[in-house]
């Protein structure tokens, strides 16, 4: 079994949000115990969050970041209009992408 590998680019982010995220929940004055029972996960997983885990589900990383203040889309209305002009496009383009066959070249 093999492991998977992230880019450097991947690791950093991943850090610099988890630093963020044991920031703000220090500024806080909460325990990893407080909330981890906040976001409905062991102590354990906070930890993983915390240490910048890549195995951890991105919707804990985005929860946490709702719970500790941490704004990561500064400015909502903005973003909403980004999401229609993004469902709009995906709405006229296939719903299944299928490799393109290559053209036999019978011409000897």
């Amino acid at each position: 079994m093999s492991k998977r590998t992230y880019s450097p680019i991947t690791q950093s982010a991943l850090q610099l949000f988890s630093q963020l995220i044991a920031l703000k929940r220090r500024e806080r004055g909460l325990t990893q115990q407080n909330l981890a029972e906040r976001l409905g996960v062991t102590r354990g997983t906070l930890r993983r969050l915390e240490a910048g885990d890549p195995k951890c589900e991105i919707g804990l990383f985005f929860e946490l970041a709702y719970l500790l203040g941490i704004h990561l889309f500064d400015a909502p209305e903005r973003y909403q209009s980004l999401a229609i002009s993004i469902q709009d496009k995906l709405a006229v383009l296939p719903t299944r992408v299928q490799k393109t066959r290559q053209e036999v070249d019978n011409d000897f």
